[in-house]
């Protein structure tokens, strides 16, 4: 048994366990960004000049006090107001629907080893590819994204749903419904230009690129920097207790033997973030919209079978790090679930939780005429769903449930370090 420190203060402390550092794998690497390009890419982020109708900005849907998403299962993109739960419908500009999937959080995007993003892994890092980036642009993809990080932080600006706006409302979502994105003169092009016309930013950037032009790449990779800066989570208790710095109570020790043993969260929960990094079918709920074509009459989000084609990714979705997975609630690619306990115990037993799901279980705002329970009250989309799913079922107490969900408590740290900003170069408001 391995040791790290032992504390005898009335036997409240104790460590040791089933898992070492060494078992863990090579401590995560991360990226090292220049602070000043940080400090660029923070005004970006809280800068609500990147969307259509500059009205919304990344923080958003992804904002510190609500642990780098939002705090709702589904969305409000564009057409809402207003931050987390407390956003509501603009009445003289509603949305067209509620984003499709839940906003994911951020945190660790910094470490070399996330290569993959969005739920259904739809960019990726790609060496075979001559710009070493795989997404849904196909050849159509610029060059010059520092990565694949950089690359997927400036997608948001071209979906109508989350920040380009409705059909004809501005200049930027005329040019993505007429599918002018990455081209000369469209949407990305459109919002750096309007960067570039902002005196402030326009001295930033000549200060970090001498005589070069403001492009759409510069911008992502500000933003970035920033988040590989902002949000880099690796000081949990967990961490220093692999360290050899500190011990962990008895009730997190019972919860990680669990974790690592029993419950076998590990199984795709590994490595120092917690996270397989592959997508798993394990019969997640489907409420909303669903990550469909407009064209498309349905609400059945395929998962990575989207992406690849492939059959056998039904209704498979991403394992998501567990880093501040206590900060990042609710749950799930669609945020079917509320609350951290009601997602572990669908682990338990993943078919009769979705047969036995309610929508009551999620946080949604109000949207009238949104058919939120549709996916789930159609027996064939269910059964689709359940026949996919490839985790076993396992049996845990309550007294062990408790002990996990305390164990997850031990990988929380809410690093911020720059923070929000109280004003942006546009002038434009910041939501804090």
């Amino acid at each position: 048994m391995r040791h790290y420190g032992i504390s005898t203060t009335l036997g409240a402390w104790v460590v040791a366990s089933v898992v070492s550092a060494q078992d863990l794998g090579p401590r995560p690497e991360f990226s090292e960004p220049e602070f000043a390009n940080a400090q660029l890419g923070q005004l970006l982020f809280y800068d609500p000049i990147l969307s259509g109708n500059r009205n919304i900005s990344c923080a958003t849907c992804h904002h510190p006090d609500l642990g780098t998403s939002d705090g709702l299962s589904l969305g409000i993109g564009e057409g809402g107001v207003g931050l987390g739960p407390d956003r509501k419908i603009d009445p003289n500009n509603p949305p067209e629907q509620r984003i499709p999937r839940n906003s994911p959080g951020l945190w660790n995007l910094g470490a070399v080893e996330f290569t993959t993003f969005f739920h259904d892994g739809r960019l990726e890092a790609d060496p075979n590819l001559p710009n070493g980036i795989r997404t849904p642009l196909g050849t159509h993809m610029r060059s010059g994204f520092q990565s694949a990080l950089a690359a997927q932080a400036m997608f948001p600006v071209l979906s109508p749903d989350e920040m380009a706006g409705h059909y004809s409302e501005n200049e930027v979502s005329k040019a993505v419904r007429l599918g002018f994105l990455t081209q000369e003169g469209g949407a990305w092009d459109l919002i750096a230009a309007r960067v570039a016309a902002v005196p402030e930013y326009k001295r930033r950037f000549d200060e970090l690129m001498p005589g070069e032009d403001i492009t759409f790449t510069a911008i992502a990779n500000a933003i970035a920097d920033f988040i590989a800066f902002e949000w880099r989570a690796d000081n949990s208790s967990f961490d220093r207790a692999m360290r050899g710095e500190e011990a962990m109570s008895e009730q997190v020790q019972t919860g990680m033997q669990l974790f690592y043993g029993k419950a076998g969260c590990s199984t795709c929960h590994s490595g120092w973030f917690q996270t397989d990094h592959a997508f798993h079918a394990i019969a997640m709920p489907q409420i909303g919209p669903g990550k469909a074509a407009r064209f498309e009459n349905h609400t059945r989000d395929d998962g990575r079978l989207r992406v690849t084609g492939d059959q056998g990714d039904a209704y498979a979705f991403r394992t998501p790090s567990l880093r501040n997975v206590t900060l990042t609630a609710p749950y799930g690619h669609a945020g079917a679930y509320a609350t951290l306990e009601d997602v572990v115990r669908h682990h338990l037993n993943p078919v009769a939780s979705l047969q036995a799901y309610l929508v009551d279980k999620a946080v949604l705002p109000e949207f009238p005429g949104a058919e939120d329970q549709r996916p789930m009250l159609d027996p064939s989309s269910v059964e689709a769903i359940g026949d996919a799913n490839s985790l076993a079922s396992s049996n845990l107490t309550n007294a062990e449930i408790n002990a996990l969900l305390t164990f997850l408590t031990s990988l929380e740290d809410p690093a911020r370090r720059l923070g929000v900003p109280d004003r942006v170069p546009s002038g434009l408001p910041v939501e804090n």
